[in-house]
């Protein structure tokens, strides 16, 4: 018998997992983004192994792969490509936008200018240049990772960008029983698997979401924007992204019904960084995670 899609996804997940010890949860996050059709944005300090699950992501999946080292010299040309005079004619130039995984490492330590290229690509899955628009293999994964804000050299993200990002992973350092594992073992980086992912995406959306899951997230959808802590509330993007994490999550899981587990556990992945607080709300302490935590007891998300 044929190896289905979530089969293929299990020995991917199991390979890294024989990569990056202790971050089983990053990396569910991570299989869910892609099989949400959306872009990961992957947070931590230096050292505790976002490159190298994104690069080892890459390999294990079979797709094709482009790392860009975000520095503060970086152009935009150097992401998207650029017009070359050759022959007597210009000729179009790919840049490293043209993978099907997208690693933007460092992504903050370039200047807004830079950052902003990625939009139209992470948005449209296209690159326009000369007025010609090039359309972007699929499926069109964007990884980027981020320090955290208050390290040296680092910018922060412009809001419209951090809203293209279907999830923000947080990379945390490892359980303390995990510390022995990887003193001593050597991360086995897998070998391609050849997941069907446009399969796989379109098995995700056959998920079923009962209608009071649906009035859970229109409910705290509206909490966050009744919310005087919070700038701005949750968009319709916010709200289907995270509807698109849930189903995502569940069809990992092989649930044919998103549970109220999934539906918590997506929140946490795709509004956090969509949650924008006031200055008020940021000098008493407050954070969108706890704030967060609040409004889905609120909205009836256990």
């Amino acid at each position: 018998m044929a190896e289905t899609p979530l089969q293929a996804l299990a020995r991917l997940r199991e390979a890294l997992q024989e990569v990056l010890f202790g971050q089983e949860e990053a990396i569910e996050a991570l299989l869910a983004t892609l099989l949400a059709r959306g872009h990961a944005l992957l947070e931590g300090v230096p050292g505790l192994g976002k490159t190298l699950l994104a690069e080892s992501f890459a390999k294990g999946s079979g797709l094709s792969y482009k790392r860009i080292q975000f520095t503060p010299d970086l152009l935009p040309q150097d992401l998207t490509g650029s017009e070359v005079f050759r022959e007597g004619r210009f000729e179009f130039v790919k840049g490293p936008l043209f993978a099907q995984v997208v690693l933007a490492d460092e992504i903050n330590r370039a200047p807004p200018k830079v950052q902003s290229a990625l939009l139209e690509a992470m948005q449209e899955r296209a690159v326009t240049a000369g007025g010609v628009r090039y359309p972007l293999p699929e499926p069109f994964f964007v990884v980027a990772t981020q320090n955290p804000l208050e390290l040296e050299g680092t910018y922060p993200l412009p809001e419209a960008q951090l809203d293209r990002f279907t999830a923000k992973i947080p990379f945390r350092p490892p359980r303390r029983e995990v510390w022995l594992r990887i003193l001593t073992e050597e991360p086995r980086i897998p070998e391609p698997l050849g997941v069907d992912f446009p399969k796989a995406q379109e098995e995700v959306r056959g998920v079923r979401v009962a209608r009071e899951a649906l009035e859970a997230i229109t409910h705290v959808a509206f909490l966050t924007q009744e919310d005087r802590r919070l700038r701005m509330g949750l968009s319709p993007r916010g709200a289907k992204a995270w509807l698109a994490l849930a189903r995502a999550l569940a069809y990992l899981r092989a649930k044919p019904l998103v549970d109220w587990k999934e539906l918590r556990d997506a929140a946490f992945l795709a509004l956090p960084h969509r949650l924008f607080l006031t200055e008020e709300a940021l000098y008493e302490g407050e954070s969108a995670e706890g704030i967060l935590k609040e409004l889905l007891k609120k909205g009836g998300i256990p």
